[in-house]
């Protein structure tokens, strides 16, 4: 007999994990909202171009809506190392570009919003080309999940 799902969310999403993916993916967009609205002064202020500055947040804000678009689509288990990565990289490039700026460079913005305009993207590529959320309720690791009178 099949399940009756809610065709909102997948099953095997868990509360705590929606919260956690639609609150990633609502920062996203409220940053490529700051980015886009503050282009020029943030610009100024972390010494990168106000192209560089708007095209970071068209990426964010892509990046963030697909986020939130696809959570229906995906299983938690397509989010988790995603965002485990972005957010790594994310901390990796703050660190960087903290660390160009303490030593006198002047390329320290541009190592952080450049991240912010291209791994957003890269996100959402990923996120689109993962498992669907069925696939991934119908499966446990790599072997077909086994149910009486399902084929």
């Amino acid at each position: 007999m099949p399940r009756n799902h809610s065709p909102a969310l997948p099953p095997s999403l868990p509360s705590a994990a929606r919260a956690g993916i639609i609150a990633d993916g609502a920062f996203k967009v409220l940053t490529a909202a700051v980015f886009a609205v503050g282009a020029a002064p943030l610009g100024d202020l972390l010494g990168v171009e106000t192209w560089l500055m708007a095209t970071c947040a068209v990426a964010l804000l892509a990046g963030g809506a697909c986020e939130l678009g696809w959570l229906c689509r995906r299983s938690v288990s397509a989010y988790r190392p995603l965002m485990i990565a972005y957010d790594g990289g994310w901390a990796l490039a703050t660190l960087a570009g903290l660390l160009v700026a303490w030593r006198g460079g002047t390329a320290g913005g541009e190592v952080w919003i450049g991240y912010q305009a291209v791994a957003p993207l890269v996100f959402a590529a990923l996120l689109v080309a993962a498992p669907s959320a069925r696939a991934a309720e119908d499966t446990v690791g790599d072997l077909p999940k086994v149910t009486a009178g399902r084929r």
